[in-house]
């Protein structure tokens, strides 16, 4: 399945909010859909490519929860009008919300510090964001090279959740 409602935040997503709480983390940009960075309490999260858990008549704009769309058969309908109900995502050939873009250009403008972390840069638009940074520290963490590593004053060619819970435990240790 595409969609996992009972998915749970991981360390990576704590990790964030952690930074967010102490305020260390301006804003998340995500392509991710799951929401879960919104679950982790994350307050300032621009998700580039939408949300599962927000979903919509396309005829009168009725806004329902997930549980609409995966307690149904077939096609969910609206139940005011019998539209189609489409999830908050964007789909091939879609554009991503402008509003939604606009916050994410500001934030990885203002940014001293980008992390880019599990995306190999590929997928447009979201990978020309990237462009919008001039800041002093560009990390990159990513099982395989990136467009951006030659660029970047740190490459991590791993997975984001080791990396980060290694940091964690490293924080923990020098706290002791």
């Amino acid at each position: 399945y595409m969609v996992h409602p009972d998915a749970e935040p991981n360390a990576v997503h704590r990790w964030l909010y952690d930074l967010e709480k102490a305020d260390k983390l301006r804003g998340i940009v995500t392509q991710n859909i799951d929401g879960l960075h919104r679950k982790a309490g994350n307050k300032r999260v621009y998700e580039l490519h939408g949300n599962i858990h927000e979903n919509y008549c396309i005829n009168c704009d009725a806004e329902y929860p997930l549980e609409k769309i995966t307690g149904s058969t077939g096609v969910p309908r609206c139940d005011r009008c019998g539209g189609l109900i489409k999830p908050w995502v964007v789909l091939y050939g879609e554009s991503p919300d402008r509003y939604t873009c606009i916050g994410a250009e500001r934030e990885i403008t203002g940014a001293d510090t980008l992390i880019v972390a599990g995306t190999s840069l590929q997928v447009e638009p979201a990978a020309s964001f990237i462009e919008y940074f001039s800041g002093r520290n560009l990390v990159v963490i990513n099982r395989e090279a990136t467009p951006a590593d030659a660029k970047a004053s740190l490459v991590i060619h791993a997975d984001i959740e080791d990396v980060i819970t290694a940091v964690i435990s490293e924080q923990n240790n020098a706290s002791e």
